[in-house]
C-alpha cells in the first residue's frame, strides 16, 4: 500500500472540509484542475470513504471500492455526497459543520477470499485490519476496518454485515462472495 507525508493527508482534510463549505458559499460542486495538484500520489485512481461524525456519533459516509476518479477529486466526490447525499441523514446544515470531523480511508483493492467453509473464513479474517465486503443474491454491502472496534466478534460482524445488505443475518454462511481490503486512515 502506497504511503501518504502528513502534508498529503492534511492537504486531503482540508481539501474535504472546503468541498463542503464550497457547496455552502455556491450551490456548486467544487472543481480543482489537476495542474493544480503539486503531488502524484495525489493525482493515482484510488477508491475512498469520507466518513463525518459529530461528537462520535456517524453523521455521513459515502465512498468507493472501485478505483474511479484520482484520490484528490475521490475526497472532493465523497466529501459532498457524505455531507448531502447520505440517504441515512438529512443533508449536513452549515451550522453543524463547525462541530463535523473528517475521517478519510484510502483503500486498496479489494481481493476475493476463497474459503470451504464458514468456519474456515472466520479463520481467515483479520479484525481490525480487514475491511470487508460481502456479496450475495445480488445484494451487497462494506464495512470499512474501523466498524471491527464495534463490533468485534466475527460473526456478529458478518452477520450485521448481510442485514446492512438487506440480507438474512445468517447468509455469510451460504454461498457468499466476500473479499477484503485494507485502507489507510486519518482524521482531523
Amino acid at each position: 500500500m502506497e504511503e501518504y507525508s502528513k502534508g498529503e493527508k492534511a492537504f486531503l482534510l482540508k481539501l474535504a472540509r472546503k468541498s463542503i463549505e464550497y457547496y455552502f458559499d455556491t450551490g456548486d460542486k467544487l472543481t480543482i484542475p489537476e495542474s493544480e495538484i503539486s503531488s502524484e500520489n495525489l493525482k493515482r485512481k484510488r477508491a475512498a470513504f469520507v466518513t463525518l461524525t459529530q461528537n462520535r456519533n456517524l453523521r455521513g459516509c459515502i465512498g468507493g471500492l472501485e478505483p474511479v476518479l484520482s484520490l484528490y477529486e475521490e475526497v472532493i466526490d465523497k466529501s459532498f455526497s457524505s455531507a448531502f447525499r447520505d440517504l441515512r441523514f438529512q443533508p449536513l446544515s452549515e451550522k453543524e459543520l463547525g462541530t463535523t470531523k473528517i475521517a478519510i480511508s484510502i483503500l486498496t483493492v479489494p481481493q476475493s477470499l476463497s474459503f470451504n467453509s464458514h468456519p474456515d473464513l472466520l479463520a481467515k479474517i483479520n479484525p481490525g485490519k480487514d475491511g470487508i465486503v460481502l456479496k450475495k443474491d445480488g445484494y451487497s454491502a462494506t464495512y470499512l476496518p474501523g466498524v471491527w472496534k464495534e463490533i468485534k466478534d466475527k460473526e456478529e460482524f458478518l452477520s450485521s454485515l448481510c442485514h446492512k445488505a438487506g440480507l438474512p443475518l445468517n447468509s455469510w454462511k451460504w454461498n457468499a462472495e466476500i473479499l477484503t481490503y485494507r485502507t489507510i486512515e486519518f482524521s482531523e
